[in-house]
């Protein structure tokens, strides 16, 4: 027989299945893996350091660009840090509305990973069946902010606007014929509140579907039980947070830990695995994805009875009515003065973290009383999930590092940074 031979291979960057752009050195005995080194960078954008050049109200957009699966998620956690230093609250119909899209935002994200890790272990066809709901759901980010992807939503002291009354429809085209338009437009005919609430009425057989495909398959469990096994105390040494962490069944959450907007009169429950492998990181998060449907119907109940104000009504943080900036000339020149120059924050410091899809998303800010931040820095979940890569595939094959990539859920946006 042939000698085993040593050699050092690159996993990466440009291989489909690196999420991004992960560089993983690996060194390898034959096909089993001794050592595995991430190499990242390769996606560095300066988030942080740009964040400080601008002022607060223009650095929102930047955190959509993080994690560029969790967008709404994202601003969230920064515009939190800067409603504590400036101390104060959104209206309650925002803070329902922020619940809300983290939820819709959860789901996208976990439906991105379900679909993509799916394909990378060699199932095709789970990949097309959450891009098929995921569909949807980006129509609604399009609704409320204009935009598919990058929302700049969430803004300090509520969200940009309330939930439309009409959603946008699909036309005539050499792709729809006028049949296919009345069908793919039946369920916006009313209210973006009225598509949600259809989605998540259906939505739980979706899921059923995705586990027909994938829990019970033979080749699924081969490929993801006993894989990259983390103990429990060993997940928090390692500063697991979220899905990574539950997994190996410690029931951490910071919705129900440490609530923030009205988490705490949500009615949900938290998904623990038992073994800590990767087959138990995916019924942890599907199981999400139906916990994320109920607190999203929740939510549609109590914003059909509640009306109110989404924003605060302080012209020193949100801009006057478009109709006043043309009729009165303190409100253009509140206009004109939050545009160009934006708002001054008190001096001190502030650490906000949400429980972001993928588990433990931080912004600590720095104010040193200007109208832009002195120090940003951002405590992005993947990070710790990442350099925890050779604890979790040294000694398998090299196929399975593909599965251990897939359910730590990376996302190279937010560890580049």
């Amino acid at each position: 027989m042939a000698e085993i031979q040593h050699f050092t291979m690159n996993f990466g960057p440009q291989h489909p299945a690196a999420h991004g752009v992960l560089r993983l050195v690996l060194e390898m005995e034959g096909e089993v893996i001794r050592k595995a080194d991430p190499h990242i960078g390769l996606l560095h954008r300066g988030t942080e350091k740009l964040a400080e050049s601008k002022p607060y109200n223009q650095t929102i957009g930047y955190m959509d660009r993080l994690d560029y699966v969790s967008m709404m998620c994202n601003e969230h956690g920064y515009v939190l840090a800067i409603e504590k230093l400036l101390g104060i609250a959104p209206p309650l119909r925002a803070q329902y509305i922020r619940v809300m899209f983290d939820e819709i935002t959860r789901i996208l994200n976990h439906l991105m990973w379900l679909g993509a890790h799916g394909l990378d272990v060699g199932a095709m066809t789970i990949f097309l069946y959450c891009f098929r709901e995921r569909e949807d759901l980006m129509d609604c980010y399009e609704a409320v902010s204009g935009t598919r992807m990058h929302a700049t939503y969430y803004r300090p002291g509520g969200v940009y606007r309330d939930l439309p009354d009409s959603m946008p429809k699909y036309q005539p085209s050499k792709w729809h014929s006028e049949k296919d338009v009345r069908r793919l437009n039946e369920a916006r005919e009313g209210t973006l509140l009225d598509f949600i609430e259809a989605f998540t009425d259906r939505f739980p057989g979706c899921v059923d579907q995705y586990e027909t495909l994938l829990t019970d398959n033979r080749i699924w469990k081969q490929r993801t039980v006993n894989i990259g096994v983390v103990s429990p105390e060993r997940a928090m040494q390692l500063g697991f947070s979220g899905p990574m962490l539950r997994g190996s069944g410690v029931a951490w959450d910071l919705r129900k830990k440490q609530p923030y907007a009205v988490y705490a009169e949500m009615d949900f429950d938290i998904p623990i695995g038992k073994t800590g492998d990767c087959y138990d990181r995916y019924l942890v998060r599907v199981e999400e994805m139906r916990q994320s449907n109920r607190i999203v119907q929740q939510c549609i109940r109590w914003l059909r009875d509640n009306p109110g104000p989404v924003m605060l009504d302080d012209y020193k943080l949100v801009p006057p009515k478009r109709v006043d900036v043309k009729e009165d000339m303190e409100a253009l020149i509140h206009h004109f003065k939050l545009f160009t120059e934006g708002y001054s924050l008190p001096a001190g410091e502030a650490y906000a973290a949400i429980e972001h899809p993928k588990g433990e998303f931080g912004v600590y800010l720095v104010s040193d009383g200007a109208n832009k931040p002195y120090r940003v820095k951002v405590r992005a979940a993947g990070f710790a999930h990442l350099s925890a890569m050779h604890e979790m595939v040294e000694g398998h094959m090299l196929a399975d590092v593909v599965a251990v990539i897939g359910t730590q859920d990376i996302v190279f946006g937010e560890i580049d940074r």
